[in-house]
């Protein structure tokens, strides 16, 4: 079934002329496109459908102002909403996630002087989907708002973190030489530009010096005009265009000052299908997904179908594939074969915080950056428990906003995926305090039941 997309103003719905194109592979002369792949569930090459299929799609012009109760419709169906270019399995056989032969304990934390429980977090954080990975095996699963295990669910700036790794495989291939690069080595259309004199190192960290206003909630940042590209017919030009045509700032230099810059990571996206000739898509099936035994194909958002994707956001995937994901970063980018598709030192590197202006707060006095992960935690003078454990120093989060993130903890073992429905894109800031108290209070309760 195809899906009709509402407006503000008015319902848009395919015409049988369409419809017949997309389903019986049929021209306006009768001519057979039957070499052509059949639209089955809403993406060209996507064979199983996830579930919930909703019919009803919103405008994706309007992402950003969605409602709640919208926000659920869209974001597991983001997939339908632009181009799309799948990443699938090849049919391997999906790595095994068994459940823990114990319960979760009873989790609980503290806020303000409030003490709450998982339930509570779940409604706290309008929580759509959580796992919890300890050892491999899955500690808790929840799916909320008619979500299933074969959801696919968009990650927003998770996505991010993937391509950091993804750029990781690359470097360890030879394909990119070194982070140190200028980014105009794989982008030469960047010459003459505010970007020209910025490394990949730099790009990643978010230290390029250029001027992006990353405002979720106005209408007039770069960001929001990103989001109207992107839902535009012709999205590339569009995203290009605005990506080159940001400044500098004044007296800034590159590595200076730490500013969140989504523009530029659509550039790291773009120095990773330059330099390997693959959409993001195609390098994470090729190197990953098809090798690793993720269970689900998944479906990463395209400006051009099969030549570019959006490397700030758009990866679509299952609740247990984002949970393999951070199993295979957890372990450094090894394979269930043993091997190891990363340097040995690339999440070390990945982790290693920037202390550029901007990066360093109370809660985060080493850094708050990497290459396109985080470092989370609540401020050491919040009224809040457990603020710390002895290892939570070494979580390291994939974040994207509306409350998508997937948390990981080497030392503890410990895997969380979250997908949330928050009403606004990143405030209160007091939820990602709540997240960063959740995980260590899952930590402490899942080491006290050992």
């Amino acid at each position: 079934m195809l899906p009709t997309i509402i407006t503000k103003h008015s319902l848009r719905t395919f015409s049988l002329r369409a419809l017949a194109v997309a389903v019986l592979g049929i021209t306006h002369a009768g001519a057979s496109l039957a070499a052509q792949p059949v639209v089955k569930c809403g993406v060209p090459g996507l064979t199983v459908c996830p579930q919930p299929y909703d019919k009803t799609l919103p405008d994706p012009h309007a992402m950003l102002t969605w409602d709640q109760d919208t926000r659920v419709v869209g974001f597991r169906n983001t997939y339908r909403l632009y181009e799309g270019d799948v990443f699938s399995t090849k049919d391997a056989k999906p790595y095994p996630l068994p459940a823990s032969s114990q319960p979760l304990p009873a989790i609980h934390y503290s806020m303000n002087g409030t003490r709450h429980t998982l339930d509570d977090y779940l409604a706290n954080q309008s929580v759509t989907g959580l796992l919890i990975l300890k050892d491999g095996k899955i500690a808790y699963e929840y799916y909320g708002k008619g979500n299933t295990a074969n959801t696919l669910w968009t990650s927003r700036s998770v996505a991010k973190s993937v391509v950091s790794v993804l750029v990781g495989a690359a470097i360890k291939e030879g394909k990119i030489k070194s982070v140190d690069d200028k980014i105009t080595l794989y982008i030469p259309e960047l010459k003459g530009t505010a970007w020209e004199d910025v490394t990949l190192h730099q790009l990643m960290q978010h230290t390029s010096g250029v001027v992006w206003d990353e405002n979720y909630a106005s209408p007039d940042s770069d960001f929001s005009h990103m989001t109207q590209c992107e839902a535009k017919p012709a999205p590339y030009d569009c995203v290009l265009n605005l990506v080159k045509s940001v400044k500098r700032k004044p007296g800034v230099k590159p590595g200076e000052v730490w500013s969140y810059n989504t523009g530029g990571a659509w550039l790291v996206g773009r120095v990773l299908e330059n330099a390997t000739g693959m959409t993001i898509a195609k390098y994470l099936e090729s190197r990953v997904w098809s090798r690793y035994g993720m269970q689900q194909d998944g479906v990463w958002h395209a400006l051009v179908k099969d030549k570019v994707d959006m490397g700030g956001h758009g990866f679509n995937a299952s609740l247990r594939d984002w949970g393999r994901f951070g199993q295979f970063v957890m372990s450094g980018g090894q394979l269930p074969s043993g091997e190891k598709l990363l340097p040995n030192d690339w999440i070390a590197r990945s982790t290693h915080w920037t202390t550029a202006k901007g990066s360093v707060t109370p809660s985060a006095p080493n850094g708050q950056y990497g290459y396109q992960w985080w470092f989370s935690a609540p401020a050491p003078d919040a009224n809040a428990d457990p603020i710390k454990t002895p290892t939570s120093d070494q979580t390291f989060w994939a974040l994207g906003i509306f409350g998508q993130s997937i948390a990981i903890n080497p030392a503890e073992k410990l895997v969380m995926v979250q997908w949330s429905t928050w009403k606004n894109a990143e405030t209160p800031s007091s939820l990602y305090d709540e997240q960063a108290l959740f995980v260590n209070a899952v930590s402490e309760a899942l080491d006290a039941a050992q």
